[in-house]
């Protein structure tokens, strides 16, 4: 699986972190910034993590913020993402196996490594389920489309 990843100056000392989790798992990385941890502005990583996923079909996102709020917030602006704010193990697994979500959004200032290392296990390990949940995301989609 690709993983675009991204972050904003208050997430950038765990997207490494995250970066070499994901790779250790298997999973293909691309570093989409920012590259320090001088001040920059969320939106603009959370846009290019969120329609990088869009343009490559199958893959998926991480963003990392100072909570996850904002990330969360601004990549749910482009159509075709379901950013999910989780917090922990079960967050993470339930982000993807009843909303099919495409990007993890989680905050640095607010998550250990641990509890990001199990995030990142659950939203890489766990498949939507479909089933009843499948007609709840495209109502989901639909309100993109009917905005």
């Amino acid at each position: 699986m690709k993983y675009y990843i991204g972050s904003d100056h208050a997430g950038f000392a765990v997207k490494g972190l995250v970066a070499l989790m994901l790779i250790e798992r298997g999973h293909e990385v691309v570093d989409l910034g920012t590259d320090s941890a001088e001040r920059v502005d969320y939106p603009d990583y959370a846009e290019k993590v969120a329609r990088a996923v869009v343009s490559d079909s199958g893959s998926h996102g991480v963003l990392i913020c100072g909570t996850g709020i904002g990330m969360s917030v601004a990549a749910n602006k482009i159509d075709g993402i379901r950013a999910a704010h989780c917090h922990d193990y079960y967050t993470a697994q339930m982000a993807r196996a009843h909303n099919d979500a495409n990007i993890l959004c989680f905050g640095e200032r607010v998550s250990g490594p641990g509890v990001i290392e199990s995030m990142i296990d659950a939203f890489t390990t766990t498949s939507f389920e479909g089933g009843r949940h499948a007609g709840r995301v495209e109502k989901i989609m639909a309100l993109e489309k009917n905005h």
